[in-house]
């Protein structure tokens, strides 16, 4: 089983400026709720018993909706405001944090979870892709792979032809379904994408994935790359990829973080 995941949220969200350089994206409201809570209640769902937060010295803000705040919970007991008590609880999963001291990439805030995860196989899940299901969840669809295969697995999403260049694409061949076996992922292509599938922020892990992140040196951005890592892995352990159900939005794209909004709108009413 899966239990522990690694939610990485260190990033400056460059795309979101100006905004972004006060408030984390992570944050960026969908209804009443920020993106990341959606994201926990996602990994809660999914069987995720502990969460380690890798945020930056700048997404304090983080930290602090995740925490409880005794006076506003006094302040809405004395007014009796129980609907609102229940609105604010968070949710109720084991969390801990660590700063990442530079924006080194995605694969070396990764790696900094090395102590956390131990020996077992573990989840990633990023803050700024929101998947609704109404029968499941985003990460629950590869945990299943995994407990079939024992390998590591990617969440995968067709993507338009034009956007896969933020992305990394992989080249797979298909299995049954929505399962099929990676060969290889190249992030972010500027021409020539393998396929329009798109690697988009769900993995399950076993944790040899480390060993790579610890060797592999700096690639796209001068930053270590977690598809660098994957890729060599490859070489020794098969992958699979899942393509994922449900409604995706990427909350980095404004048009993205819009339509998210408009699709929760009709079950806050």
């Amino acid at each position: 089983m899966i239990k522990k995941a690694i939610i990485p949220a260190a990033g400056y969200g460059t795309r979101g400026l100006p905004i972004t350089k006060v408030v984390p994206k992570e944050l960026f409201p969908i209804g009443v709720k920020p993106a990341i809570h959606y994201v926990v209640e996602e990994a809660l769902a999914s069987g995720i018993e502990e969460i380690l937060f890798i945020v930056s010295q700048s997404k304090n803000l983080i930290t602090d909706y995740f925490d409880r705040s005794l006076e506003l919970e006094a302040f809405l007991e004395k007014k009796q405001s129980i609907h609102l008590l229940e609105k604010n609880k968070i949710p109720d999963i084991h969390i801990q944090y660590i700063r990442q001291p530079y924006a080194k990439g995605l694969g070396d805030a990764i790696l900094l979870g090395k102590n956390f995860i131990g020996n077992e196989p573990f989840a990633v899940l990023l803050p700024d892709e929101i998947i609704f299901d109404k029968k499941t969840t985003g990460l629950n669809q590869l945990i299943k792979v995994y407990e079939k295969h024992k390998k590591s697995v990617l969440g995968l999403y067709e993507v338009e032809k034009h956007l896969l260049s933020n992305y990394g694409v992989v080249k797979s061949e298909k299995i049954k379904n929505e399962i099929s076996k990676v060969i290889s992922i190249v992030e972010k292509p500027a021409k020539n994408p393998p396929s329009n599938l798109a690697v988009i922020g769900r993995y399950v892990f076993n944790p040899e994935i480390f060993s790579y992140l610890e060797r592999i040196t700096p690639g796209v951005g001068y930053e270590i790359q977690l598809t660098d890592a994957i890729n060599e892995m490859m070489k020794t352990e098969n992958f699979f990829g899942t393509t994922i159900l449900g409604k995706r939005f990427d909350i980095s794209r404004f048009e993205e973080f819009l339509a998210a909004n408009q699709y929760i709108q009709p079950f806050m009413e």
